[in-house]
């Protein structure tokens, strides 16, 4: 057994025990590719996708590479929708939309894609690892992907999370901890008592389940996947360190940002999206601070913001972007998928020798 091999890389058949963490507008079927040929797992994020988009997507994936990879999917209630927090909502961003020179917009029909169409999508394309944030699915859902040759990760923040996904047949836990970039994947419990560390909660988890455990959560380098290893997880999920590398398609004053950030340039927020998630601070999130608890919940906040968060990139505004990133953030750094799961595996060894 060598540092690159573990339970779970051996599971799936690749080199490394590293996973490029599905970020939605970031994680292309590109990134994904290129970290599964590198050797890792890559992952396309598929959650905002119709179901036809999802389809081309795993078919562009399977085009690019031959080696496994995982798509992601969010697990989510049909909203509630609320007319009255909704106007609010958009009164209050009337003003973000006018400093970008957006007309006044009818209220969205529609808020999110719906999970079962998604679901029965992901099931035909069967890719070889499926992945799902901010809910859980039941056991006989778990059970027809496993019967389609998938293999399941569910996504925990807390040891009563990762224990309701090992009951649902799951067979990985990607544990997540406060550190990491974008949304909360919490589904039980309150959400603030669910932002455990990374550190305290791989040891935890590991303790907990019988079943491999993926830590997530500020790892940016190969040390970091050691220190995850030598906890008790069998992998390494890493979301904001593929941000840069250039198969990553997020706007480019996005990444600018992540490399001037520094480890105290993030925090956890609910303005852009109605649900909590951690993301460089820009004047957006400051100027909406006040509203943190007021604005509807995800996905009806946002599909709300969406139109100024797509105008704001094409504009280079960061100030009203959702960058989202980890409190790794400021040890970004930029260069090809490929050479960065290079550079990863590398660490580790050097890590390992020391």
């Amino acid at each position: 057994m060598t540092i690159h091999t573990t339970t779970f890389s051996t599971r799936l058949g690749i080199d490394y025990p590293i996973v490029q963490g599905p970020m939605n507008g970031a994680s292309s079927p590109e990134l994904a590719a290129a970290v599964s040929n590198a050797g890792g797992l890559g992952s396309f994020a598929a959650a905002l996708l119709s179901p036809e988009a999802i389809i081309d997507g795993i078919r562009k994936v399977r085009a690019l590479t031959s080696k496994p990879f995982n798509v992601n999917l969010f697990v989510l209630d049909t909203p509630v929708i609320d007319p009255v927090a909704i106007t609010q909502s958009e009164q209050r961003l009337a003003p973000f939309r006018e400093s970008l020179g957006l007309p006044v917009a009818p209220t969205p029909t529609r808020f999110s894609e719906v999970l079962a169409p998604q679901l029965a999508a992901l099931l035909e394309a069967a890719p070889p690892v499926v992945s799902f944030t901010f809910g859980i699915l039941d056991a006989s859902q778990v059970a027809q992907f496993k019967r389609a040759g998938c293999q399941v990760i569910g996504t925990a923040t807390t040891v009563s999370e990762a224990l309701a996904w090992e009951q649902a047949g799951a067979d990985f836990i990607c544990a997540q901890g406060a550190e990491a970039g974008g949304h909360r994947g919490t589904f039980m419990g309150d959400v603030e008592q669910s932002c455990i560390g990374l550190m305290a909660l791989i040891p935890q988890v590991a303790a907990a389940v019988a079943i491999p455990v993926i830590a997530a959560g500020g790892i940016m380098n190969g040390r970091g996947i050691v220190a995850a290893l030598t906890l008790g997880a069998q992998a390494a999920q890493l979301g904001t360190a593929f941000l840069s590398c250039p198969e990553c398609p997020i706007p480019q004053a996005w990444k600018a940002a992540l490399l001037t950030a520094r480890d105290d340039s993030t925090r956890l927020t609910r303005t852009f999206s109605g649900r909590y998630a951690r993301g460089i601070v820009n004047d957006f999130m400051e100027q909406m601070r006040p509203y943190e608890n007021d604005v509807p919940s995800y996905p009806i906040q946002n599909a709300l913001t969406g139109p100024l968060r797509q105008a704001a990139g094409k504009l280079g505004r960061a100030d009203m972007i959702a960058l989202w990133a980890g409190q790794g953030v400021s040890m970004s750094r930029t260069m090809a998928a490929a050479d960065l799961v290079r550079t990863l595996a590398a660490e580790m060894a050097e890590v390992a020798r020391a």
